[in-house]
């Protein structure tokens, strides 16, 4: 009818009442019409009838009443919401460099002047201290990050905790449990994995840390491995302060280098090396004078 044309409402299906009263017009409805079918709508009639009190509740914001019937509908409603969250974001004083591109899938508590770059991820609780900077394509899940920590692009970070003035990435991942004190740097094609990382220690390049605890001001050199699994059982390395390990060194734990020790390159230390001494295994370098490289022969 012309009357219902004018009415600029709908009915977005959600309904509150109260639950003895609910129950009893439920029971009560009947599906005698036209369809055979029982109309939830019923219950605003029944409940007029009895005199209660009956109330409609508008909203502008569309998104909050939109039925969700597929997985398009189901994305479209999730970027409202993350709207939502990067606008909130935003107006606590983060700079979102792109918010269409953020995504805040439990709790944020940030700081002063904090920086995120596209598509970081956070998930679950995540504190981020003052002047924080992350990078683009950033996963980070119930850490905790101190102040002025620089985050590279494409890190993954679960259950870890970062001191201040930290430096992680690019390409770096910090397993559950790992906590790095201030001043630590975790570079490129790191892994490190239920370990501590003491106050200004470098692991730069291309190494994999598990069940460790290394020092103050130690130097973990390129292609480092914490050999800590036997095949059944976890063990642990300890790395003493001021500790230097050469490039491509295996520590063989259960194992301990012992504060100031230097271990030279390319060794697998398979014992305990001593304090502020030189430890290294490592075949003698030979050279064959007259050798030639083999050559292919023409098939045929």
């Amino acid at each position: 009818s012309t009357k219902q044309k004018a009415i600029l409402e709908i009915n977005t299906g959600f309904l509150a009442a109260p639950a003895a009263r609910l129950r009893g017009w439920l029971a009560a409805l009947d599906n005698n019409n036209a369809q055979g079918e029982y109309y939830l709508t019923d219950v605003v009639a029944r409940a007029v009838t009895e005199g209660t009190s009956v109330r409609g509740i508008s909203t502008d914001r569309i998104e909050e009443v939109m039925g969700i019937n597929d997985r398009k509908q189901l994305a479209v409603q999730e970027r409202c919401f993350q709207q939502r969250q990067a606008d909130a974001c935003l107006q606590a004083g983060v700079t979102l460099l792109d918010p269409a591109r953020f995504d805040l899938r439990g709790q944020l508590h940030a700081g002063q002047d904090v920086v995120i770059d596209i598509n970081a991820v956070l998930e679950g609780q995540v504190t981020l201290g003052d002047r924080v900077s992350i990078g683009p394509n950033v996963s980070i899940c119930n850490a905790t990050v101190g102040d002025d920590v620089t985050i590279l692009a494409n890190c993954v970070i679960e259950d870890a905790v970062i001191g201040a003035g930290s430096r992680i990435g690019p390409f770096a991942r910090l397993r559950p449990d790992t906590s790095l004190a201030a001043a630590t740097h975790i570079g490129n094609f790191v892994e490190i994995k239920k370990s501590e990382v003491g106050e200004g220690s470098k692991v730069n390049h291309l190494s994999y840390i598990g069940d460790t605890t290394i020092g103050r001001g130690v130097n973990i050199g390129a292609g480092t491995i914490t050999c800590n699994y036997d095949g059944a059982n976890k063990h642990r390395t300890v790395i003493g302060d001021n500790v230097f390990i050469g490039s491509d060194t295996q520590l063989i734990a259960p194992v301990e280098v012992k504060e100031g020790a230097t271990i030279g390159a390319g060794s697998t230390i398979t014992t305990d090396a001593p304090a502020d001494a030189l430890t290294l295994s490592r075949a003698p370098q030979k050279t064959r004078s007259g050798w030639k490289r083999p050559v292919k022969q023409p098939k045929g």
